[in-house]
């Protein structure tokens, strides 16, 4: 009982791993979580299941401000940002678009997150593996798809980047894609296979054995809210939540989309927003890729899961509260049939599950990690944005090495709390 106590606020996938380590570290630990673990309220049940070291390149670009007006003018566009959050969103809006203004910028937000997502599918075995699920993790590799060349060289700043932090390909002409996937649509004649990527078979059920794992191995999981925090003389006494305080010497908020007031009850004041993805999942397909994979025309990522074959991708800013627009879903629906031919184009609604989730984003596409201003014992570990899946194994050992006054490997200066201050 004299070992510290650290309280894990959240218990997506950046909060599971986090309470592993801790507890495999010598610390006592409790999560909180309101929701089930790995159930469909969480960003980690729905996401995309792709483990991509290569997701180095910030959500915005070069020039994206001058498509913003088509974002707001199509509410189904890949990317959309609803009317009326838009006075709201506008502050985070304009830095999220200046943090990709340039090349320069892009290059060093991707030389910030190469560290951070370098290795995920083997880091990921390892703790599947410890978890008695390591079946979940695959690394058959990643490939983008493109009906050509052309397409692939209109995001060659994005492919120069990559190769400039480390990041290897290899082109399929049209040839290799039939050997490779022959169920494919035909219209695509090339892609790039990334073959360091990996992907998570499911990943709801991958969180929810990694936070039983956490049981097993002694972490209390108590369901409940948490709603602040108690400090005194600068130093953390417990964590508030809806059912009262649970005592405590650290915490750690990994709160997702939901961790901006939870950050500001510490002092930290930053510019969390959610970016609400969709998926749509086709049960029991008849057909599908043998690798993962991206059309360029779609921007949605294609996946076998053991739930069914899972298209997700889409990007809608409209807060937490607005009600999902599941045409959105349909649209992903839509282009997976387009893709391949040999699924049913009368394919019954009980068939096909839809789902939307808010990712937590930071608007210059690096997640949120390290001490609040209020107290050093309490870490914030958030943000991660299009990210977090493959990114949870290092963002875990980084929370431990400042949870063990450790300098952690990662370029923390750039994940800092108070970078936006």
């Amino acid at each position: 009982m004299s070992a510290p106590h650290v309280v894990v606020i959240g218990a997506g996938i950046i909060g599971a791993a986090t309470a592993l380590g801790a507890l495999r570290e010598g610390f006592r630990v409790t999560v909180l979580e309101p929701g089930e673990p790995g159930g469909e309220q969480a960003a980690s049940y729905g996401n995309g299941c792709w483990l991509s070291p290569m997701s180095v390149i910030p959500p915005a670009g070069p020039g994206l401000w001058k498509k913003v007006p088509g974002f707001l003018a199509d509410p189904l566009g890949p990317l959309a940002i609803r009317w009326s959050y838009l006075p709201k969103v506008l502050p985070w809006l304009a830095r999220y678009l200046w943090a990709g203004w340039t090349e320069a910028k892009v290059l060093r937000a991707a030389q910030a997150l190469r560290p951070l997502l370098v290795d995920a599918p083997a880091l990921h075995r390892e703790l599947a593996e410890s978890a008695g699920v390591g079946h979940l993790i695959e690394r058959r590799g990643l490939v983008y798809i493109y009906e050509n060349r052309e397409q692939f060289e209109r995001e060659a700043l994005a492919w120069r980047v990559r190769r400039q932090v480390g990041i290897e390909w290899l082109e399929l002409d049209a040839d290799e894609m039939r050997q490779r996937e022959p169920e494919l649509d035909r219209r695509y004649a090339f892609g790039a296979l990334v073959e360091e990527g990996g992907h998570c078979r499911d990943p709801g059920a991958y969180v929810a054995a990694l936070v039983a794992q956490a049981q097993a191995e002694g972490a209390a999981l108590q369901q409940a809210r948490a709603t602040g925090f108690r400090v005194e003389g600068g130093r953390l006494k417990a964590v508030r939540t809806e059912g009262g305080e649970v005592a405590c010497d650290r915490a750690v908020i990994c709160a997702g989309a939901h961790s901006k007031a939870l950050a500001a009850a510490v002092g930290s004041r930053v510019p969390l927003e959610t970016e609400r993805g969709y998926h749509a999942m086709v049960q029991d397909a008849e057909v599908g890729p043998r690798t993962p994979m991206m059309p360029y025309d779609g921007k949605m990522s294609i996946t076998w899961t053991d739930r069914g074959l899972r298209c997700a991708g889409q990007v809608e800013i409209a807060g937490l509260e607005a009600a999902p627009n599941w045409k959105r879903a349909e649209i992903l629906r839509d282009h997976l049939l387009r893709s391949f031919p040999g699924l049913p184009r009368d394919l019954p609604a009980e068939r096909v599950k839809v789902w939307m989730g808010h990712r937590p984003s930071m608007p210059d596409g690096l997640p949120c990690m390290g001490r609040s201003a209020a107290t050093p014992d309490v870490l914030l570990a958030f943000g991660h944005g299009h990210v977090g899946l493959v990114a949870a194994p290092r963002t875990a050992r980084a929370v431990l090495d400042l949870l063990q006054e450790r300098q952690p490997a990662l370029p923390m200066e750039r994940f800092s709390p108070s970078r936006f201050a």
